[in-house]
């Protein structure tokens, strides 16, 4: 009966493998089938199979082309699994392309899964790009046993195939561990192999947030990369262990095919040719040899003695000091001697300007107080380590400038301001639909995730809000004003802080009222906004628009009276997805909740956006620590607290984070 319940399980889970597809539109449903856009498509994927095949790229199991041009250009690759056959690839991406031709005819973006290959195409570029949107989850409906042992074993035997996938040509590896006697683990991994090694691992490890490790088997699909584990050997063993060159010490001359004979003086003694190379040929192997192997011990002492390479998954190892220091003239040249016309906004560590190189580029350029007393060896030590973090939804420091008494610091610039500029304007948040929130929203999810677990160091922004999101041209978020408290010298340990840093409404009560941080004080900050988010409303002044309630206590009061949709902006009610909008307020106020081990971390909280069948926890009632119209008042405030001195200085905190580096 067993065994019968196996194969079942076995031919369903195949078939839908192989069928499961997913087609993701950007800007419209399926008008306008005769656009040039569309006929480039249509062109490239029915020439797809036919250019692969002159291009080897089904030897290869990894193919990408374009077609037309700008704006109508179309990206388009396949990547077949590391471990099948180019006849197998070729069937697999012939048969994806007519079934995604098939689909809704004009859309923007494409992408389809089957069993052995993933076939994608788009109107952006998607080479050498990681991309963990969208994902499709599959699992195995049998729970195992002893869970957390499970969970355990997947998780580092995903990590270590990881590490051999990021680091191998195919981006591709197989790893198998012992779960029980009669149980062996399966796992594969794989990304676009045109990905770095650091993408290609931040990939993985975004997916592997998502993988069901409570049942016997599961699958997530994502479009730069994916991974599956089962109890069954699925994949071809033979093919998967591809065993490493063998290092050629000594190349022997050609021998020539034609004998070749020696003469000697009659009547005189000699040595014969033979008798000379086999006199010296042992002695040049054995110099080969020598020099080989004192080659091989100071590499592996070398090696021995450097980071580990899962260590430097967090950030790019090639950022120096060097790389990152701009000249004072070129910054004074960039911002017209930081005139105020070109000035965008002022914190509490300094101003903050627009500047062009002269290369054309547009840079944000922060200019710290001369406030600051951290020394210029630890400021620059923290610039390098800040630099080396990289992430979409991260506003990227680009370097630094540290002539006499100027600190400055250099960033991308951000061309649609922060969140708060549309989202608190009666006017411009009606540009915000929903769709366009709930990418915001999984966007910021996506960024604080990376500070808190997948880079290596390890970062809690202590002042999250809506001002320190900043937008780029297509609305995608990225969190700003984050790792520099140790450069501005703020004190601060890894538990507690008698420095308060941060804003009053956004602060969790725990670290408000005792200095006490963690991840979940993030946590809670990110609740606050995503509730900001969806009423449109800011936390601090909600008071002088909806009486003296509070956001916090009037979303309490609709979810506990059942009338949760109450809560939103008055500009969505055409645009909005009901169930997401519940599911968001759902998971902001377990975001809020006052004791921080009920709160969701960041990868729980980015896998309830991206899988609505995951059931939610009850949430308790939130952390009402702001309670009266005094304690509203000082919510407008930004400051900081030293409770060494009692006594309170308004402020506002625009780097307030904490930095740890800790191994990986």
């Amino acid at each position: 009966m067993t065994s019968w319940k196996f194969v079942m399980f076995f031919l369903v889970h195949y078939l839908v493998s192989l069928v499961i597809g997913l087609t993701s539109a950007t800007d419209h449903g399926c008008p306008n089938s005769n656009s040039t856009y569309q006929s480039n498509v249509n062109f490239l994927l029915s020439s797809l199979v036919s250019n692969a095949t002159r291009s080897k790229g089904f030897s290869t199991g990894f193919y990408n082309t374009t077609v037309g041009q700008d704006p109508d250009k179309v990206y388009a690759l396949f990547l077949c699994r590391g471990d099948i056959t180019p006849i197998t690839c070729q069937n697999c991406v012939n048969l994806s392309t007519s079934q995604i031709l098939q689909s809704c005819p004009v859309e923007k973006e494409g992408i389809k899964w089957y069993g052995e290959c993933i076939i994608r195409y788009s109107d952006k570029s998607i080479f050498s790009a990681v991309d963990g949107d969208p994902g499709i989850i599959i699992s195995n409906p049998n729970n195992v046993t002893d869970k957390d042992r499970f969970d355990q074993l997947v998780r580092t035997t995903m990590k270590e195939a990881a590490n051999e996938a990021a680091v191998s040509p195919k981006k591709f590896s197989t790893k198998k561990a012992i779960f029980t006697t009669s149980h062996t683990l399966y796992c594969l991994v794989q990304c676009a192999p045109d990905l770095s090694s650091f993408d290609c691992n931040s990939c993985l490890e975004q997916s592997f947030v998502r993988m069901p490790t409570t049942k016997e088997g599961g699958r997530v699909l994502v479009a730069s990369c994916f991974n599956q584990f089962e109890f069954y050997r699925f994949y071809n063993e033979n093919v998967t262990a591809t065993p490493p060159p063998t290092p050629v010490l000594y190349s022997p001359p050609p021998v020539s095919p034609t004998p070749v004979s020696v003469a000697r003086p009659k009547g005189k003694s000699g040595i014969s040719s033979s008798i000379i190379i086999a006199i010296i040929a042992p002695i040049v192997v054995a110099v080969v040899l020598f020099i080989a192997g004192y080659c091989f011990l100071i590499r592996r002492a070398r090696k021995k003695n450097s980071p580990p390479a899962a260590d430097n998954a967090g950030y790019d190892v090639s950022t120096t000091v060097e790389s990152l220091l701009f000249d004072l003239r070129t910054i004074e040249a960039a911002t017209e001697k930081f005139s105020t016309d070109n000035k965008l906004g002022a914190g509490g560590f300094g101003e903050v300007y627009k500047g062009i190189l002269p290369n054309g580029k547009a840079i944000a350029v922060k200019r710290l107080s001369s406030s600051s007393g951290q020394g210029a060896k630890e400021f620059k030590n923290e610039v390098v380590l800040v630099a080396k973090l990289q992430h979409r939804n991260l506003v990227r420091l680009l370097g630094f400038c540290l002539e006499g008494e100027e600190k400055i610091l250099v960033y991308e610039f951000v061309m649609n301001k922060s969140l708060d500029y549309f989202l608190y304007d009666p006017e411009r948040r009606a540009e915000l639909d929903w769709s366009r929130r709930y990418k915001i929203i999984g966007g910021i999810a996506r960024g604080m995730l990376y500070l808190h677990e997948d880079s290596r160091l390890r970062i809690i922004h202590r002042d999250l809000k809506a001002s320190n999101v900043l937008l780029d041209g297509d609305i995608n978020p990225k969190i700003s004003d984050f790792g520099m408290a140790r450069i501005v010298g703020v004190d601060q340990t890894q538990a507690n802080t008698n420095i308060i840093v941060g804003t009053y409404g956004y602060m969790s009560p725990e670290y408000a009222m005792h200095g006490q941080f963690s991840v979940k004080s993030d946590v809670y900050s990110f609740g606050v906004l995503v509730l900001e988010i969806i009423t449109g409303k800011k936390n601090s002044n909600f008071y002088q628009t909806d009486g003296a309630e509070y956001l916090l206590s009037y979303a309490w009061k609709h979810w506990r009276d059942g009338t949760p949709l109450q809560l939103l902006d008055s500009t969505l009610t055409d645009s909005c997805s009901r169930n997401e909008v519940i599911r968001c307020i759902h998971m902001g106020l377990l975001c809020v909740q006052e004791d921080p081990a009920d709160r969701p971390t960041m990868a729980a909280i980015v896998i309830m956006l991206n899988s609505h069948s995951i059931t939610l926890p009850v949430p308790e009632k939130p952390a009402f620590f702001v309670g009266s119209r005094m304690e509203a008042s000082m919510a407008t405030k930004e400051f900081d607290f030293d409770q060494s001195k009692s006594k309170l200085t308004p402020r506002s905190v625009d780097d307030a984070s904490i930095t740890e580096v800790y191994p990986r």
